[in-house]
C-alpha cells in the first residue's frame, strides 16, 4: 500500500485528537474529583455508585426516622415522670389526710389541691407532639380525655404506631392512653379514665371528711403508681434500643460513604501523574506533527 501525505496528515490528526482527549478526561477528573462524569466512562463504577448513592441515601432516612422517633418518645418519658409526680403528691396528701390530725380546715386544703392534681393529670394526657396527641393511639389529631377524664374515644392497647429505623427493623413509639389512664388497659369513649376515678373518690372523701375512706384510696393509688412505672420502663428499653440503632445507622453511614467515595473518587496524586503523562504525550505527537506537515514541493506550486 502506498503511503501518502494526506494518508500521514489524517493519521496524525487522528492521533492528536486521541490524545488531547486523554488530557481532557484526566483535566476533567482532577476539577471534579471524580473518576467518572458519565456512565458510559466506565459502566461498572457507574452501577455501583447508583447501588452505594441508594444505600446512604436509606440510611440517611432512617437516621431520620430515628431522630423523629427518639423525640417522640423523649415527650412521652418526661410526660410519664411528670405523670408519676402527680401521683407521688397526690400519695403524700392522702397519708397526710388519713393521720387523723387534720381539722376540716385542713381536708379543705388539701381538696383544693388535689383538684389542681386532677386537672393537671387530664391535661398531661392530652400531651401533643409536633401538633399530635402522644396518648391518642391511631388518632393522633383527636384529644384523649376531657377536664372530666371521660375518654373521648374507644382506643386500645393495639393501637400502636411503628417507625422503620433499618431494613426489617421497626420499632412502636407510642404508649396507649388506656395503657397509662385506664386499669383495664382498654378506654371506651364516654367512660372515664380509672386513674382520673381514683382523683374523683379522693376528692369525695376529702369532702365528706372521711379519713378511713381516703386510707383505703392508698392501695389504689399506689396501683396506679406501678403501673405507670410499668409502662415507663417499657418506653425506657425502647428508647435505649433507638439509641444503639442511632449509633449503628452512624457506623454504616461512615463506612458506606467511604465505600462510596472509594468506589467514586479519584486518586489526586496519580491523576496529575496521569495529566503530565498525556500532557507529555500530546506535546510530542505535536512536535512530531510539526515535522510531519513540512511544506513540500506542491505547497510552493499552489
Amino acid at each position: 500500500m502506498r503511503i501518502t501525505n494526506n494518508m500521514l496528515i489524517n493519521n496524525m490528526l487522528s492521533n492528536l485528537g486521541t490524545n488531547l482527549n486523554r488530557v481532557s478526561k484526566n483535566q476533567s477528573q482532577l476539577a471534579t474529583g471524580k473518576k467518572i462524569n458519565l456512565p458510559s466512562d466506565d459502566p461498572i463504577v457507574a452501577s455501583r455508585a447508583l447501588k452505594l448513592r441508594t444505600d446512604v441515601a436509606e440510611i440517611k432516612q432512617f437516621k431520620r426516622n430515628v431522630e423523629d422517633a427518639t423525640s417522640w418518645m423523649e415527650i412521652t418519658e418526661t410526660t410519664l415522670e411528670q405523670i408519676g409526680e402527680v401521683i407521688h403528691r397526690a400519695k403524700e396528701l392522702a397519708v397526710h389526710a388519713s393521720n387523723g390530725t387534720n381539722t376540716p380546715e385542713d381536708m379543705e386544703k388539701t381538696k383544693l389541691e388535689v383538684e389542681q392534681l386532677k386537672i393537671q393529670m387530664t391535661h398531661l394526657a392530652n400531651t401533643t407532639y409536633s401538633g399530635r396527641y402522644i396518648f391518642s393511639g391511631f388518632k393522633t389529631d383527636k384529644p384523649l380525655m376531657d377536664e372530666d377524664g371521660i375518654f373521648q374515644m374507644d382506643i386500645e392497647n393495639g393501637e400502636q404506631i411503628f417507625y422503620e429505623v433499618g431494613i426489617g427493623d421497626d420499632i412502636n413509639i407510642n404508649v396507649t392512653g388506656s395503657d397509662v389512664f385506664n386499669s383495664e388497659n382498654k378506654g371506651i369513649s364516654g367512660e372515664k379514665s380509672s386513674l382520673i376515678q381514683v382523683f374523683d373518690d379522693f376528692i369525695a372523701a376529702l369532702e365528706s371528711g372521711d379519713e378511713s375512706n381516703v386510707e383505703q384510696l392508698l392501695g389504689r393509688i399506689e396501683n396506679e403508681s406501678d403501673n405507670v412505672l410499668r409502662v415507663r420502663a417499657g418506653v425506657g428499653a425502647r428508647m435505649n434500643r433507638l439509641e444503639l440503632t442511632a449509633n449503628r445507622l452512624d457506623d454504616d453511614n461512615i463506612n458506606f460513604t467511604k465505600l462510596m467515595s472509594k468506589n467514586e473518587d479519584v486518586d489526586i496524586a496519580e491523576a496529575i501523574m496521569n495529566l503530565m503523562n498525556e500532557l507529555n504525550v500530546y506535546n510530542s505527537s505535536l512536535a512530531v506533527g510539526a515535522k510531519v506537515i513540512q511544506p513540500s514541493l506542491v505547497d510552493f506550486l499552489t
